[in-house]
C-alpha cells in the first residue's frame, strides 16, 4: 500500500540531536567507544529524594488519572515559583505536561495558524522551526552569530525582522544551544517590540536554574508582558529528570483554556506519580540542583580552557551547559567526520539555523571532555 502522508509532517525532518545519538547509540552497540556529546541530558541522577517521592506516591497508589491540567498541588506549586519569579501566576493559569516539549508544542498548536509569522533568534533550538512548520506557520530568523550569540547587540536586527504581521516571537534565555543569558536590557528591548506590534511571546526557561554567576529575568515579569508572554518551564535540566517527562505553561487564563483543550485530547495528562515527584522537586532540591549548576560550570570552564591551549576560542555561555564550536564552513560534514573518525558526537550548527559551529553539550564527565578534546585534536578537527 502507497501512504498518503500529511503535508505538515513531510515539511518537518526527524530531530538532529536525536538523529546523531541515534547514531551514537549504533556505534556503541558494535562496540565503538562513542564520547557523545550531542544530547542536552545531565549526566547525574535524579536526586534521591525525588525518586523516593515518586515510589512512594505509586505505593501510596497515585497512579490513575490526573485532572488534565495537573494536580492542584502542583500546580499551586508552580504558581508560586513563578511569584517568586515576579511573574503575576495563579494555579488556573497553569497546565502540567508530559515534557516541556509537550508545552510548546501546544502553545504552537494553539496560536499559530497557516501562514501566521513566527520569528525565531539563531541559533535556535531545533523543534522550534518544526513546531512552528507542523502548525503551518511561516519562519523569519534573525542571526545572532555576529554578535557572539547574545540578543541586546541584535535589538536592531530584530526590530527590523518583526511587524505587525508577526503573530508569535520566541525567546529562549538561558539558550540552547548557546548558553547565553539575555540582559534586561535585551529583554526590555522585545518588550517594547512585542507592545508596539501586538506579538505574543514563548519564553522558554527550561534552563532557568542552570545558569553561572549572573541572574536570568522572567519576560513576563517585566511591565506589559504578563498579558502577552507564554512561559515554558519544566524539571528535565535543573532536576536532571529527563526521562520522567514533567514540563509546564504559563499564560494568560483565556490562553490556557484554549490550549487545554488540545491537552486533554490529545496527552489527556502528565503521569500521576510523576508529578508528585516534580512537586517534591520544587520543594525539597535546592542543594542538589546548585551542585549540579556548580561541576557544569567547571566543565564549562574547563572545556574552554582546553580548546583556547588548541588555539580555538569558544563563545562561553553564562548558562545551560552547551557550547558553539567553530568548525569548518561544512559543519554537518564536520560533525559526520568527527563521530566516524573521532567517535565525538557532537550536533551541526546548521540544525540550530548557524551553520559553521558544532553544538557540544558539556552535561558528561569532566574525564570525557578531556577525552573528546583529545580525539579531536588527534584526528584534526581542532
Amino acid at each position: 500500500m502507497s501512504f498518503d502522508f500529511a503535508a505538515r509532517v513531510e515539511r518537518v525532518e526527524p530531530s538532529a540531536t536525536l538523529a546523531i545519538s541515534n547514531k551514537a547509540s549504533e556505534l556503541e552497540a558494535d562496540g565503538v567507544d562513542v564520547v557523545d556529546l550531542s544530547v542536552g541530558e545531565p549526566d547525574f541522577p535524579t536526586p534521591a529524594n525525588v525518586v523516593s517521592a515518586g515510589q512512594d506516591a505509586m505505593a501510596a497508589g497515585h497512579t490513575g488519572y490526573t485532572p488534565s491540567n495537573g494536580i492542584p498541588e502542583l500546580r499551586a506549586a508552580i504558581a508560586s515559583k513563578l511569584r517568586d519569579d515576579g511573574i503575576d501566576a495563579e494555579s488556573d493559569e497553569v497546565i502540567v505536561t508530559p515534557g516541556g516539549k509537550q508545552a510548546l508544542f501546544e502553545t504552537f498548536q494553539t496560536l499559530i495558524d497557516d501562514g501566521d509569522e513566527v520569528v525565531l533568534l539563531d541559533p535556535a533550538w531545533v523543534s522550534y522551526e518544526a513546531m512552528a512548520k507542523l502548525s503551518g506557520g511561516s519562519l523569519n530568523r534573525v542571526d545572532t552569530a555576529p554578535y557572539d550569540f547574545q540578543l541586546e547587540p541584535a535589538l536592531d536586527d530584530l526590530g527590523a525582522a518583526v511587524s505587525d504581521d508577526t503573530e508569535l516571537l520566541v525567546i529562549n534565555s538561558p539558550s540552547n544551544p548557546t548558553g547565553a543569558v539575555y540582559s534586561d536590557a535585551a529583554l526590555e528591548g522585545v518588550r517594547d517590540l512585542a507592545v508596539e506590534h501586538d506579538i505574543t511571546v514563548i519564553s522558554d526557561e527550561i534552563y532557568q536554574q542552570v545558569t553561572y554567576g549572573v541572574e536570568m529575568t522572567s519576560l513576563a515579569a517585566l511591565e506589559g508582558m504578563g498579558d502577552r508572554t507564554v512561559t515554558i518551564n519544566g524539571f528535565s535540566k535543573a532536576y536532571s529528570m529527563t526521562g520522567w517527562r514533567l514540563g509546564y505553561l504559563h499564560a494568560p487564563e483565556s490562553l490556557v483554556s484554549q490550549a487545554a483543550k488540545l491537552h486533554s485530547h490529545s496527552v489527556s495528562c502528565a503521569v500521576n506519580f510523576v508529578q508528585r515527584a516534580g512537586l517534591e522537586a520544587l520543594e525539597n532540591t535546592d542543594e542538589a540542583v546548585l551542585e549540579m549548576r556548580d561541576a557544569f560550570r567547571e566543565r564549562r570552564d574547563m572545556l574552554a580552557d582546553l580548546f583556547a591551549e588548541h588555539d580555538v576560542d569558544v563563545p562561553v555561555g553564562d548558562g545551560a551547559f552547551y557550547m558553539m564550536l567553530p568548525v569548518a564552513d561544512d559543519d554537518q560534514a564536520w560533525c559526520a567526520g568527527a563521530i566516524e573518525d573521532a567517535h565525538v558526537a557532537t550536533v551541526p550548527g546548521a540544525a540550530f539555523g548557524s551553520p559553521g559551529y558544532a553544538r557540544i553539550s558539556y552535561a558528561a564527565s569532566e574525564e570525557r571532555l578531556r577525552e573528546a578534546v583529545e580525539r579531536l585534536a588527534e584526528h584534526g578537527y581542532i
